[in-house]
């Protein structure tokens, strides 16, 4: 069973930083693309970042660009999300999502498995 448990949300002034990480269990993580998306109350899910299964290529939306970095230590199955710079508009519910061997990696589509999710909000 699958299974995916997001850690290290919070409240933040904005400026500040916060450090997600996302603990994966009953899966060959090597093997699986892994991304993070948001959602903020009353919008759709969307995008933040994603990191291959192969070369560890990185990817990130243009929101986030230069601010938050995305990791990944397979040996600890366990992928990061470094968040810099913080902006009131980064206040979502994050959610780390896996992906078998990957495909469109900005897509929620390609994601076949999901995390519970944890809050990060940032005042002004």
């Amino acid at each position: 069973q699958v299974q995916l448990a997001e850690s290290g949300g919070g409240l933040v002034q904005a400026g500040g930083s916060l450090r997600l990480s996302c603990a994966a269990s009953g899966l060959t993580f090597s093997s699986y693309a892994m991304a993070w998306f948001r959602q903020a109350p009353g919008k759709e899910r969307e995008f933040v970042a994603a990191i291959s299964w192969r070369l560890s290529s990185t990817y990130y939306a243009d929101s986030v660009k230069g601010r938050f970095t995305i990791s990944r230590d397979n040996a600890k199955n366990t992928v990061y999300l470094q968040m810099n710079s913080l902006k009131p508009e980064d206040t979502a519910v994050y959610y780390c999502a896996a992906a078998y061997y990957g495909g469109v990696l900005t897509s929620r589509e390609t994601y076949a498995y999901w995390g519970q999710g944890t809050q990060v909000t940032v005042s002004s």
